[in-house]
């Protein structure tokens, strides 16, 4: 917002906007609405099943198929541009199927925010649709409300705001209408302020809207996002690799084009021997095999509760090095939870799992019977005469549901673990007054009446509530409060702050009475604390750890306060001894390129706002760093959108953030994503292995045709026959290939960040090898058959590309594992592929239709006997690199955790 509203006075408020205490009339609401526009976000039109069709044919590599099939149509049979044509629209199809309708982030954002209002019009209290809201209107807030716009507020009797989705904090803002001073504060810190799309928690209030629609806060972020786009790393690899297969095919084409030209070849028989070459350069199935890959990726991962939204994506989760999580959610439960009881001088310790009622309590490490202590039982009691919020089980989302202030939601359930229910005890002792939390008071009172007269009871501050009390109660005897016991409770209550967990006091009176005011919550009788946390989920700790083993470093964000978040984070694992907490204060005096540079020191980012998340990512990608965000609210969207990949947590996320994101977590088990991590490992595995697969057989055939030129023989292979090999032949290898099972052990062992160009040295090496053991063979035997005709020595060097490319598969399944050692039949699909492949190009010999479209002809079993020996040198140059291989660098020991983060985080 460009107006500072949290620090004007609430008149200069009223004139700025032409409102009054009744709010605005009718006519007026109608004529802003009217000039200022609905309340809403802009949506965006979905993009229909023809846009997201189209949208596949965007690549360079498409483009250059495309042309490559323009100008086979035109010099050649149109039967070899019609093969390319249908492999393209092949590949758009099962990509656009994959891709679907997504909703638009944008429209999430709209649909998140709709909502009714309770509005003040003509003085009189109207309910309306949020998008009717204008600037001026007062709106009147009640418990359970969600903010329709950004307010400031008039007046606030306990009010307590929901602003996890936008702010981060697990705790509920408790609101004041106080005006406050002049300069810049974080959201989180307006504490005069509403804001649209977060929730009444408890308390009541009302407030002048001062911003609607775009102009809000969620606005800012929606414009953020339509804004934002991050390249996943998968597409700016293959981006990269087209543009070098496009210069290759553009200065090969060139080279040899001149070439023949200088050897005596006629401009024709160059031009269409440089597009059979740029043919068999370009690897016509990559698109289709990624698409595959990536598609059996996107189902494997669904049975890790991980839906992916961009087929993309899924390789990416692998990739990652640093994992940027949001603390509240996805660490923490975003539930608070009783975690101690000090009850009367004995310190008793609450188990449990969230804000269901279940759990056991122990003294001195032993479960106890809580009826059996008097001083646990008066706990319970009080703990539901001063929670005004309800817990319920939701049947259809299996999960507990809060109404109200989760404080005192963690109060009922401690009070049901002890064996009380607020109605059965308010039956016998029914409320007569009651005081509800506010800043002010700092503490929440009830009376209630029963056979021994009315009682007060209080839940509070601590600081409060020792200076409100007279007296304390310790192993069931009533005593003054001394400074000494004053001291000794408070050296308590540190203690207890000091395993990061929030304290509130409780004490109690005899013979109160109603009404209830603030001057008679004094002369208290002490009785203990309430220690209370947002837990952190159960699977986080080992998720860590594998994490850490895996070689990703974890960081932790939060707008939590440093001293808290520090203790969040050692506890779950991510802070350790020497790492440095970073506030958002200290990140706004440094500059871009320092925040970058101090990115390893830092394990914890705390007391941060939206702008400060987004600043991280960019940071940590500038840096170098391949970045994962996870995140459940709105405020996470941006630095969703910024990261290489986002996650969003599927059960308890805002739907702005699981549009935003790249993968949802269906479970919001931290510990799906580093089993993600793993699956997206062995997806990165699965495409180098049919990468090197599909490079080799083009590089082998673009050897063969440069082979072929330089000694003076005619193409050996025609563009049909290319297209065949590139798509047919290898359509089941390759996609057999990428069904390998996966290696065991992939998060243990040290992994290496593909390259700028996916091909790395030693492939391209070893793809060099291979396409060389499949050149000699080739025009050895086309130039022995050429004498029996060009279509004889065509069949014959197709026959011995094809059974090559066979062999190659069994080659390629591992990159150091001899083929002798692998179980044939542990990948059946690629025993299946061979299969199909060989009785393909048994029907490309040996039937007419086939004969006539490659130029064909059928061959004697003793030929077949000749070319299947002939291409064995394959084999065996392949066995003898991995032999090599695994004397001169054996597979490394199984890593430490420890070991392993510190050697992976520094792999390029």
């Amino acid at each position: 917002m460009a107006t500072s509203w949290h620090a004007r006075t609430l008149d200069d408020i009223r004139s700025a906007l032409g409102t009054g205490e009744r709010g605005l009339s009718s006519a007026e609401a109608a004529a802003r609405l009217a000039s200022h526009g609905p309340n809403a976000l802009p949506t965006a039109k979905a993009d229909s099943l023809l846009a997201i069709f189209l949208r596949q044919f965007r690549s360079p590599l498409i483009y250059v198929l495309i042309g490559a099939a323009v100008i086979i149509y035109l010099i050649e049979d149109p039967v070899d541009a019609y093969i390319i044509g249908a492999i393209l629209l092949f590949n758009a199809v099962i990509g656009a199927v994959q891709e679907g309708r997504a909703a638009n982030t944008l429209a999430a954002l709209k649909s998140f925010a709709e909502a009714d209002a309770v509005v003040l019009r003509d003085g009189k209290e109207l309910i309306v649709p949020d998008r009717a809201v204008v600037p001026g209107d007062v709106l009147v807030l009640a418990e359970g409300q969600k903010v329709a716009a950004d307010a400031r507020l008039v007046s606030a009797r306990g009010l307590r705001i929901d602003e996890a989705a936008l702010t981060g904090e697990s705790e509920p803002s408790l609101k004041s209408a106080e005006t406050l001073p002049p300069g810049d504060r974080v959201l989180g810190d307006q504490e005069n302020m509403l804001f649209k799309g977060t929730n009444v928690a408890a308390g009541t209030g009302r407030a002048i809207v001062v911003a609607t629609g775009t102009a809000t806060a969620i606005g800012a972020i929606a414009h953020e996002l339509a804004s934002s786009a991050t390249e996943i790393p998968l597409q700016a690899t293959i981006r990269r690799l087209t543009n070098v297969i496009i210069a290759v095919v553009a200065s090969g084409g060139l080279g040899i084009f001149a070439l023949g030209m200088l050897l005596g070849h006629s401009a024709t028989e160059m031009f269409a021997t440089v597009v059979a070459l740029a043919v068999s350069v370009i690897p016509e199935g990559l698109p289709i095999v990624l698409t595959l890959v990536l598609a059996s990726g996107v189902w494997r991962m669904s049975k890790r509760n991980a839906l992916v939204k961009n087929l993309q994506a899924v390789e990416a989760l692998g990739q990652a090095s640093t994992i940027a999580v949001d603390k509240t959610g996805t660490i923490t439960r975003n539930q608070m939870v009783v975690e101690a009881v000090y009850a009367e001088g004995s310190l008793f310790t609450v188990t449990g799992d969230g804000y269901a009622p279940v759990g056991e309590i122990a003294a001195d490490g032993a479960p106890i019977a809580p009826g059996n202590h008097p001083e646990l039982l008066v706990a319970g009691q009080i703990a539901a005469y001063t929670s005004t919020a309800r817990v319920a089980y939701d049947e259809t989302k299996q999960v507990w549901q809060v109404t109200g202030d989760p404080t005192e939601a963690a109060l009922i359930v401690l009070a049901r673990k002890i064996g009380f229910e607020k109605e059965d005890l308010e039956r016998e002792s029914p409320p007569v007054a009651e005081l509800p939390f506010t800043s002010e008071l700092r503490y929440h009172a009830a009376v209630h009446g029963g056979r021994r007269g009315m009682a007060l009871s209080v839940t509070g501050a601590p600081e409060f509530m020792l200076a409100a009390s007279t007296m304390v109660r310790e192993g069931g005897t009533v005593a003054p409060m001394t400074a000494e016991k004053r001291v000794a409770l408070e050296a308590r209550m540190l203690e207890l702050s000091g395993r990061g967990l929030r304290v509130l006091a409780y004490a109690e009176r005899a013979g109160a009475r109603a009404p209830l005011a603030p001057a008679d919550v004094a002369g208290l009788t002490f009785l203990g604390f309430y220690a209370m946390k947002d837990g952190l989920k159960a699977e986080v700790p080992a998720a860590l750890a594998k994490a850490r083993a895996a070689g990703i470093k974890v960081v932790m964000i939060t707008g939590d306060h440093v001293a808290t978040a520090r203790t969040v984070a050692l506890e779950a694992g991510i802070y350790r001894e020497g790492d440095r907490v970073l506030s958002g204060a200290e990140m706004d005096a440094l500059s871009d390129g320092a925040l970058a540079g101090i990115l390893a020191e830092v394990s914890v980012f705390a007391r941060v706002t939206p702008d400060h998340k987004l600043r991280i990512i960019k940071a940590y990608r500038r840096a170098g760093q391949m970045v994962a965000m996870t995140g459940d609210g709105i405020n996470d969207a941006s630095s969703l959108v910024a990261a290489d990949l986002g996650v969003a947590m599927g059960k308890i996320g805002t739907e702005v953030a699981k549009e935003a994101a790249d993968i949802i977590l269906l479970d919001d088990d931290f510990g799906s994503i580093v089993s993600a991590v793993e699956e997206g490992r062995g997806i990165y595995a699965s495409i180098r292995r049919v990468t090197l697969y599909l490079f080799s057989t083009s590089a082998g055939e673009t050897l063969v045709i440069a082979g072929a030129l330089i000694a003076s023989y005619p193409v050996p292979v025609l563009p049909a026959q290319i297209i065949w090999l590139n798509f047919v032949t290898d359509g089941f290898l390759d996609i057999a290939l990428a069904m390998e099972p996966k290696e065991e052990g992939l998060l243990e062992k040290p992994f290496r960040r593909p390259g700028r160009y996916l091909i790395d040295r030693a492939m391209a090496a070893r793809m060099f090898l291979m396409a060389l053991s499949m050149t000699a063979p080739t025009l050895l035997l086309f130039g022995l058959f050429l004498d029996e005709g060009l279509t004889k020595a065509l069949t014959v060097s197709l026959t011995t590309l094809a059974v090559l490319q066979w062999y190659n598969a069994w080659n390629c399944r591992s990159e150091d594992r001899s083929l002798l050692s692998m179980n044939p039949f542990g990948n059946p699909y690629l025993v299946g592929a061979t299969a199909i492949v060989v009785g393909l190009q048994l029907a490309a010999l040996y039937t007419p239709f086939l004969q006539g479209l490659l130029t064909t002809m059928p061959l004697s079993l003793e030929e077949w006997g000749l070319i299947l020996l002939a291409s064995t040198p394959i084999l065996v140059v392949e066995e003898i690199r991995k032999l090599f291989v695994r004397r001169t660098r054996p597979l490394p020991p199984r890593a430490s955790p420890a070991a392993s983060s510190r050697t992976d985080l520094d792999t390029p």
